[in-house]
């Protein structure tokens, strides 16, 4: 979608692109595996946990684009940006848009809250570092742990089609390729020939 002879900016930074495409892979590692293999299901959450907290201390000391305060907008924005969006009149971002950002956040959310009730589920079965407090706890706490943990996961599936869709709708919209932006880290310095404002 880009033309080659376009200037190209940095937006995205190494560790931003090894966040997106580690946090995909070690999500899709921990869903596919569930309890069958359950040492990878346990450490790719581990792992998860630990990759958010880092992306969560980057977005207050990171690059530009990766500061929460680049992207974080007000709900009216949110919406308004979407209701622009469904008219193909959408402005185009550099960084995150004010939907992307949006669903960053729900994400980030709904990803941690699969997490920590999968420790807590693997605390009340006797393992795991929250194994001290919830061994004890018994069958009645392990079922409906289960069954939030279950229902984030699935939500998180849900959030990440919606996302790609995004991803799609807005890649057609400015006629960018946004797959190779966060593999590349580049984007189009220049807006699209139908939009007129940069962030």
């Amino acid at each position: 979608m880009n033309n080659g002879s376009e200037q190209q900016i940095r937006v995205w930074d190494l560790f931003i692109r090894v966040f997106h495409w580690g946090l995909a892979l070690l999500f899709l590692a921990a869903y596919v595996t569930e309890e069958d293999i359950l040492v990878i299901h346990v450490w790719a959450g581990y792992l998860i946990l630990g990759l958010i907290g880092l992306r969560i201390v980057w977005g207050f000391i990171g690059t530009s684009y990766a500061r929460f305060s680049s992207f974080v907008f007000g709900p009216e924005t949110v919406i308004q940006y979407l209701k622009d969006t469904l008219r193909l009149k959408a402005k185009r971002y550099i960084g995150h848009n004010p939907a992307g950002g949006a669903m960053i956040l729900v994400m980030l959310l709904s990803v941690v809250l699969t997490c920590i009730t999968g420790v807590a589920v693997y605390g009340v079965e006797g393992a795991g570092p929250m194994a001290s407090w919830l061994v004890n706890a018994g069958e009645w706490l392990h079922e409906p742990l289960e069954e939030v943990h279950e229902f984030f996961a699935n939500f998180t599936v849900t959030l990440i089609v919606i996302h790609v869709a995004g991803v799609i709708i807005e890649g057609l919209v400015h006629r960018e390729n946004l797959v190779d932006a966060m593999i590349t880290g580049n984007k189009r310095a220049s807006t699209a020939p139908d939009t007129k404002d940069l962030k």
